[in-house]
């Protein structure tokens, strides 16, 4: 929760950093005839909105580093031998539990430290139960641990598209006053003003796409990998079972 809302504030002071440059360059221009800067047309391309366009691309920059470091850390985690609690059977039957830690001593990820916090449960005398519920604390930790920064690609495809369609209505406000001030209502200065501004909502809509794509697959994956650690703990637990 706290982690989200600095990024929140982190972006609010982004967007104000980057109004407050807009608001600087209408009053260095504010001299200057609307008109013929609507009038002049050439081939290209209207001017882009940076103002909203600089904050969209960092969080979309950050939406892709935060879909990128999980994926690389989940899949990291996520590595084990669907076969390694039926090997260990025969070294808890003999009660060799040194053998069977030293099966996942050198292993990491997320169903290593599970099964290793089982066997150092059963060394310490503990209870079935007992051994069940420490094995699924560590899992709901593993669990943790991969859900990390997922928040703050739920918040970014909500914001995006919100900052998006703030620039479109900035534009939109622009052409107004500037037909207000010019008394000239052409299509031009009309058609000229919202298709510069209408880059802002598809830029909010593109980052917001990705980073809502990029949460609810990450999800999956997790919700995927809960399920199989949840197995693996009932089925360690069961050769626990006298």
């Amino acid at each position: 929760m706290r982690n989200n809302a600095k990024l929140f504030l982190s972006i609010l002071g982004i967007f104000a950093f980057n109004l407050a440059l807009l608001a600087q360059d209408n009053s260095i221009g504010g001299g200057e005839d609307a008109a013929a800067a609507t009038t002049s047309k050439g081939g290209g391309m209207p001017p882009i909105p940076w103002e909203f366009i600089v904050p969209l691309g960092i969080l979309l920059f950050y939406t892709l580093y935060v879909i990128y470091e999980r994926i690389l850390y989940i899949r990291r985690m996520v590595k084990f031998d669907a076969k390694l609690v039926d090997n260990m059977q025969p070294h808890l039957e003999k009660g060799n539990f040194s053998d069977a830690m030293g099966m996942v001593r050198n292993q990491d990820g997320a169903y290593a430290a599970i099964v290793k916090e089982g066997l150092e449960s059963i060394e310490s005398s503990l209870k079935p139960n007992e051994i069940e519920s420490n094995m699924e604390k560590i899992a709901n930790i593993e669990i943790g641990k991969m859900d990390k920064n997922l928040g703050h690609l739920g918040l970014i495809a909500g914001i995006a598209p919100t900052i998006g369609f703030i620039g479109t209505i900035s534009g939109v406000i622009t052409v107004f006053y500037d037909i207000s001030r010019t008394e000239n209502v052409s299509i031009g200065i009309i058609s000229e003003g919202l298709y510069e501004k209408m880059f802002s909502s598809a830029a909010g809509l593109i980052v917001g796409l990705v980073a809502y794509t990029g949460y609810h697959i990450l999800n999956s994956i997790i919700d995927s990998n809960t399920l199989r650690m949840q197995q693996v703990v009932v089925k360690f637990t069961k050769l626990t079972r006298p």
